[in-house]
Parts: C-alpha cells; structure tokens; sequence
C-alpha cells in the first residue's frame, strides 16, 4: 500500500496496526516512496534466552562423548612438551 506522507501523519497508528499485520506499507513523498513500515523483530522474553541457553547446557553435559577416537590420540600418548607421557 502507498500512501502520500502528508496523509499518513493522520492515519499513523492505522499503519502501524497494518504494518504489524504484515501489510507493506510504503510512505512517499512527492509520488516517490520515501520509507517502508515493517515490524519490528520481536524481542525475547526477559529471561528466556538464560533458559535456553541452562536447557541446552545440561543437553550437552548429558551427552555421552564415547570412547576417544583414534584421530585425537595423540593427545592421550603425548605431554604438551611433545614427548611420550
């Protein structure tokens, strides 16, 4: 939807309703689009990231490394100095 900027100035909190919907909205000036509304990304939940983030922590502490494969063993069978342990 195009509209002039002269008549979005009434109707902004209709556009920013629209814009929030998904509706594209385009403000000209002039018969020339001047800017777009769009929504805004929505922010997380105060805390929410700290859960997440705890949750997949524990996933991973759960998970069960196996056995050391044979491409890292050198670092069982060597010391940091490079020599045999």
């Amino acid at each position: 939807m195009n509209i002039p900027l002269s008549l979005a100035k009434a109707q902004l909190t209709e556009l920013v309703r629209r814009a929030e919907a998904g509706e594209e909205i385009i403000l000209t000036r002039h018969g020339q689009p001047a800017v777009r509304l769009v929504p805004a990304t929505p922010r997380a939940i105060p805390g929410e990231r700290t859960r997440i983030i705890e949750a997949l922590q524990k996933e991973v502490a759960a998970i069960d490394p196996g056995p050391p494969c044979a491409a890292r063993s050198q670092d069982f069978l060597y010391g940091d100095d490079g020599l045999p342990a």
